[in-house]
């Protein structure tokens, strides 16, 4: 079959006018075929069948039901990779139900934006995540959503998911059949330019996600398949939890704290032979004390959420016997442009760039100033070719009608993905930066504006901006500039704790590793922060200090 023909034929299955997901993502599946391996925190393994995942998924469904789900609403989940998240998600997607991401380093008030921001009427969440969930300056004494908590310690108020489970009635689940273009999840953008913005995904982007398994990382039925990224982040949820389901393909979920002696752990024990993970952990296991282990079976590596060192896929063609092979997407789109593994679509890795748009779509790289594709080689506007693109999915964001017009082309055939690059003559794709200053640290993508907007709520800061600054293992990490308001002053102690200020109230992940005072911040003359300046800066100063 060609790429066009499977492109059209996943359309056919996800984009029909009703699709049952308990069928298409469960039930079609051999029953006796393992759907997850769970390397629990000890590293032994749990293998959890798609006859398993029938009978709880539908349990929890069945519960949903009861308490007055109906399709459409939002159910969120604050859990780590386990095979209780799984049975969750896709009980939420049998009752037709709409997932809603959260996670788990979020602290509350990025947690309370998102449930806001999706009316979530329920929340399943792990026991260690349950004090994020308290009422507060952020949350509410008397939320509209029910808590479900899975774990030994369970609140007053609160139910057991393992009592939902072993009480609900399996045959009670509802049969919901949904469109192709009903809205089955709903995650949130890393909030760039203001308020995180929500983006529904459809249930036709299944066909995508598939289609990225297939040719962009070439997973088969053979392969022991790990992606390694977090379900609470797009990645992680598209090609980890979803896409796997909606192929019939094996994942593996670890469970334990990534380290890097883990990690060679897991995929040697495994024999894991397609690995697909962030450039950081690739990095971290390349700088690790300990070495690769002997022998090992992997034939396939990929990365995503960030542009790779070409160091990096250097050390991977020698130490770990594959090339690592970059691909380019975003939470709108999945991933649509890749150096794909696939015989069909496979080419020639070629220096810096993230490849070839992936059957089913189609990419140009515009002129800054007009929609006419630059010439090879010259920096534009990476944008996706509407006309081209038949697995294209996004329609627009939750409620930011000004947001969602910025998107698109005012004739319709253009998706403007707010990055730069280049294109050379033989449509290789070139990722330059993004200029919407959005940060990617570790595969995650962080908006300044939210890190920005907890360090002003000082009362000792006047004004701040936040920008990527490089670094080897991470990519980019967290610098932020800060102005102090008058009669205030900025010393160490003041930097700890807007450090463990944005900790707390955002992410622990999304802080500032360096924090400068400065008297004021470079402006346009209409008032915008210049942050690019802050960037080249910065640059400027690292390479003086640790010159190439």
């Amino acid at each position: 079959m060609t790429p066009d023909a499977r492109v059209t034929q996943l359309l056919d299955i996800f984009d029909a006018p009703e699709v049952n997901l308990g069928d298409v993502l469960c039930d079609t599946h051999p029953a006796d075929a393992v759907a997850f391996t769970v390397v629990q925190p000890d590293l032994s393994t749990l293998d959890l069948t798609y006859g398993d995942l029938a009978e709880s998924s539908r349990r929890f469904a069945a519960h949903l039901a009861d308490q007055g789900v109906k399709p459409g609403d939002r159910v969120a989940t604050l859990m780590g990779k386990s095979a209780d998240l799984v049975t969750v998600i896709l009980g939420i997607w049998r009752a037709g139900a709409v997932h809603v991401p959260l996670f788990t380093a979020f602290a509350t008030p990025a947690i309370a934006l998102r449930l806001d921001g999706s009316d979530a009427k329920l929340i399943v969440c792990d026991a260690d995540q349950r004090a994020k969930l308290n009422p507060g300056e952020d949350l509410p004494a008397d939320p509209a959503w029910q808590v479900i908590v899975a774990g030994d310690r369970v609140a007053s108020g609160d139910l057991s998911l393992t009592d939902v489970l072993a009480q609900a009635d399996p045959a009670a689940a509802p049969s919901v059949v949904v469109a192709g273009s009903a809205e089955f999840v709903r995650l949130f953008t890393s909030g760039t330019t203001g308020t995180p913005k929500g983006v529904p995904i459809p249930v036709k982007a299944l066909a995508t996600f598939v289609v990225y398994l297939e040719y962009g990382l070439d997973v088969t039925a053979e392969d022991v398949y790990w992606n390694a990224a977090d379900p609470g982040w797009a990645y992680g949820l598209y090609y980890g939890i979803a896409g796997p389901l909606a192929a019939g393909r094996r994942n593996i979920l670890l469970q334990a704290k990534f380290t890097p002696e883990t990690t060679w752990q897991v995929i040697q024990s495994l024999g894991v032979t397609n690995l697909a993970a962030a450039p950081t952990v690739f990095r971290s296991l390349r700088s690790a004390e300990t070495p690769a282990p002997a022998g090992l079976a992997l034939r396939r590596i990929s990365s995503a959420g960030e542009p790779l060192n070409p160091d990096v896929v250097a050390w991977g063609a020698e130490v770990l016997g594959a090339a690592i092979h970059d691909t380019y997407g975003q939470t709108e789109l999945g991933m649509s442009i890749v150096n794909g593994w696939q015989d069909d679509v496979a080419g020639e890795l070629r220096h810096g760039s993230m490849g070839r748009p992936m059957p089913g779509w189609a990419a140009a790289v515009l002129k800054e100033d007009v929609d006419e594709p630059a010439e090879p080689g010259e920096l534009g506007r990476v944008a996706i070719d509407l006309e081209g693109s038949p697995l294209m999915w996004f329609t627009g964001y939750v409620d930011a009608p000004e947001k969602t017009a910025e998107r698109f082309s005012a004739d319709g055939q253009w998706y403007y993905t707010g990055d730069a690059g280049s294109v050379d003559k033989d449509g290789y794709v070139y990722f330059s930066s993004r200029d919407d200053d959005v940060i990617i640290m570790a595969g995650y993508r962080i908006g300044p504006f939210e890190v920005e907007s907890v360090l002003v709520g000082d009362p000792r800061v006047q004004e701040a901006a936040v920008v990527g600054v490089p670094d080897e293992l991470r990519g980019e990490v967290l610098e932020a500039f800060v102005v102090m308001a008058p009669g205030a002053s900025g010393g160490a102690d003041l930097v700890d704790e807007l450090k463990q200020r944005v900790k707390t109230k955002l992410a622990a992940h999304a802080y500032p590793r360096v924090v400068h005072v400065v008297a004021e911040l470079p402006k346009t003359p209409s008032g915008k922060i210049q942050r690019f300046q802050l960037r080249a800066q910065r640059a400027a100063e690292l390479q003086t200090v640790s010159p190439s």
